[in-house]
């Protein structure tokens, strides 16, 4: 399967030149999570993340796209395997690759991600969704937050974890889930651009953002049925809980790819 049979081809971009209030505007009311950023001929210059716009005011800033946006990691092209493409971007931890037009034409022409092959082959139902999500959750120290924690301080943990979501538990069980996207929903901003004067004030506790309830598996659930999920809510991760509800384990979209490249 080629990047061609996958990309989103319809994936929006935004010039260098527009307001960052454009793009943080088009990725709270579309869900995306990155925006490529191209000059006036669709060439490639750079990437717009939920990160980079969380960092200007939402309505008054006047910060442009290429005052805030990051460089680009990884791109693909539209004739590459896309196996090997899902490989050099779990050893980068990216979950989207711009396509380009060929490694000499960097001119844009969509976004392949993590989620179109786990859609492709979900499709297809090959055989290792069928593996047992005991065999590719990650266990050990769970990154976590409480309902009462700051929004802040859960924002600046994902921001040194560089996670796009965090399971929100009480008592050992998942009460709910807090993501970036709720965080830019919310209204939240941590200007690191502009002073913080008169800036809007977003809820401030983490039970005033997270969403309810959890689409929690069990580690008997398989990879088919994470994958499921995934793409039905379109999350990046899934809680794993044990027959009493307590949180044991976290599989996102790289743990479930985890079977196809061995």
């Amino acid at each position: 399967m080629l990047v061609q049979d996958v990309i989103n081809r319809n994936h929006p971009s935004i010039y260098a030149d527009d307001l960052a209030t454009k793009a943080r505007a088009i990725l709270r009311n579309t869900g995306f999570r990155v925006l490529p950023v191209v000059d006036e001929h669709k060439r490639l210059l750079g990437i717009i993340t939920r990160n980079n716009v969380m960092k200007i005011s939402s309505s008054v800033s006047t910060v442009r796209v290429q005052g805030i946006m990051s460089s680009v990691r990884y791109t693909v092209t539209l004739d590459m395997d896309s196996v090997q493409a899902v490989r050099e971007m779990m050893r980068l931890d990216e979950w989207y690759a711009p396509v380009l037009k060929a490694p000499q034409d960097n001119t844009y022409l969509g976004m392949f991600g993590l989620e179109h092959v786990i859609k492709a082959f979900y499709e297809k139902k090959v055989a290792w969704l069928s593996t047992p999500l005991s065999e590719v959750m990650s266990t050990g120290q769970l990154v976590l937050c409480s309902p009462d924690d700051e929004a802040d301080n859960v924002w600046k943990m994902m921001q040194q974890r560089s996670f796009a979501a965090c399971p929100v538990v009480l008592k050992g069980k998942p009460v709910g889930i807090v993501t970036q996207q709720n965080m830019l929903e919310s209204g939240a901003m941590f200007p690191e651009f502009e002073a913080k004067k008169g800036r809007f004030r977003a809820p401030s506790k983490i039970s005033a953002i997270m969403k309810t309830p959890v689409a929690s598996l069990r580690p008997s659930n398989t990879v088919g049925d994470a994958a499921r999920v995934m793409l039905e809510k379109d999350i990046g991760r899934v809680p794993i809980v044990d027959a009493k509800g307590l949180l044991i384990g976290i599989v996102d979209r790289e743990d479930v790819l985890k079977p196809l490249m061995r």
